[in-house]
């Protein structure tokens, strides 16, 4: 019965054996133990704090990236259409002035054709004139061969003269 109901003496060296362990490991093991838990719960607290920090920040600078690529977009619009506008008018611009050379050409050419046109009258006029003469000096050398005939046609220009 011994085991059942311990005795005094017994309990006694029991509980100071057990408040000295307890307090070598309060003192020494729990203290240490307890301070290492609590640095590592405040580590874990900070990178915590830090990490919902730098979500926050990259939230932020995500959200920021967003407007930067917005006002890209918007700005990249605009360079286009001013890029657009320009090359129009440049081609427009190139038509009409291709259009006046085109015109001013064409004038010089009617001119140039006109000129031509006129001289190569002129010329012709000329040689028919010469043609007309040359003709008219055989015809009148072949019908005044005979003196009687130059008598009669001189009578005749000096009749009309005279009507005249």
């Amino acid at each position: 019965m011994e085991l059942i109901t311990p005795d005094i003496g017994t309990m006694f060296w029991m509980l100071v054996v057990f408040l000295s362990v307890m307090f070598v490991l309060t003192k020494y093991a729990w203290k240490p133990t307890l301070k290492a838990i609590q640095n590592r719960s405040k580590t874990i607290e900070d990178a915590l704090k830090s990490a919902e920090r730098a979500k926050e920040e990259m939230e932020k600078l995500q959200a920021n990236n967003e407007k930067i690529l917005a006002e890209a977009r918007v700005e990249r619009d605009l360079l286009l259409k001013d890029a657009r506008s320009m090359k129009d008018k440049i081609v427009n611009d190139a038509k009409d002035i291709a259009a006046g050379e085109a015109k001013n050409i064409i004038e010089a050419a009617k001119a140039s054709i006109n000129n031509e046109k006129a001289a190569a009258i002129a010329e012709i006029r000329t040689q028919v004139a010469t043609l007309s003469v040359q003709i008219a000096e055989k015809i009148l050398k072949q019908k005044l061969q005979d003196d009687q005939k130059q008598k009669d046609l001189i009578n005749n220009l000096m009749k009309d003269m005279k009507l005249n």
